[in-house]
């Protein structure tokens, strides 16, 4: 087990933003017969904690007695006809699951470390982990956290043109994708933040001795393989040429239950960059 939710709560979100807090990160959430507001720190995670969703919590520990949240979501749930999974939400769980697999030796690569350190800022960015590897070598670690995935990786309007194909897949062969969020317009990057990480980790592995490596902690069982969104192709074309000019590229899967138990599975998932349907990236 990489991780465990402390003491999981469940509970079905009634409205977000809630009714008595508007922040966008603020969810009413009824739990058996009363209702709380809880901390949605994915906001909706593309439906995965809007109304309706069944969401697993952490209580909140807090000494403010201002604090609104009680709870914390954390792990989401996806249904279709009668299969369940359970997806991690809450990015920050991918930083303390990448962590766990890092001192496991579980990230391809990155075994038996000699030291490592979170947070640390270099260039302009604050990067998850750096560390020395196995032969001493540096190296900058940077996680993205992967909830979200799908038969195809398309925009949602143009997912009626691909009807015949995800009528043929089976439900563990979803793509998993990063990133897809709240734009104004199509052409808008999602997450400016990720576009300039990636663009940096290019530059340390172009002007230095040290492992750039962008590693996607891909949280859900029913995936066959991870790719750049096609959603964002800035951020896509960012990540290919990262990996032409050095930058590492790595994932980890992992899958959840309902007792809020994470679970290693596997650190080779094929990851696909250049071509939708084409060559996946392989170790």
């Amino acid at each position: 087990m990489l991780y465990q939710v402390e003491e999981p709560i469940l509970g079905v979100i009634v409205k977000r933003p809630s009714l008595h807090c508007k922040t966008p990160y603020v969810a009413d959430i009824q739990i058996d017969d009363k209702e709380i507001m809880g901390h949605s720190p994915s906001l909706g995670c593309c439906g995965l904690a809007d109304k309706g969703a069944s969401v697993l919590m952490s209580k909140i520990k807090s000494k403010n007695k201002n604090t609104k949240c009680t709870h914390r979501i954390e792990v989401g749930t996806y249904k279709e006809d009668d299969k369940e999974v359970y997806i991690g939400i809450n990015p920050k769980l991918g930083e303390s699951i990448a962590e766990n697999a890092l001192l496991c030796g579980l990230i391809q690569g990155l075994g038996n470390i000699h030291k490592y350190a979170k947070e640390k800022t270099i260039m302009n960015s604050r990067f998850d982990f750096i560390g020395l590897d196995m032969n001493k070598r540096p190296f900058v670690l940077e996680i993205k956290n992967v909830p979200l995935a799908d038969y195809v990786d398309v925009p949602k309007k143009e997912r009626k043109n691909y009807t015949s194909l995800i009528q043929n897949k089976q439900f563990h062969e979803k793509i998993a994708y990063f990133p897809d969020g709240y734009r104004k317009n199509s052409t808008d990057v999602v997450s400016p933040r990720a576009l300039k990480h990636i663009q940096e980790l290019e530059e340390i592995a172009k002007t230095s001795e040290t492992r750039a490596i962008l590693c996607f902690i891909v949280q859900r069982s029913d995936v066959s393989s991870f790719q750049p969104s096609n959603i964002d192709l800035t951020y896509r074309k960012a990540v290919q040429q990262a990996w032409l000019n050095g930058v590492e590229i790595k994932t980890i899967q992992v899958g959840w239950n309902e007792y809020g138990n994470c679970r290693f599975i596997r650190n080779d998932l094929p990851i696909n960059l250049f071509d939708s349907y084409g060559p996946f990236l392989k170790e």
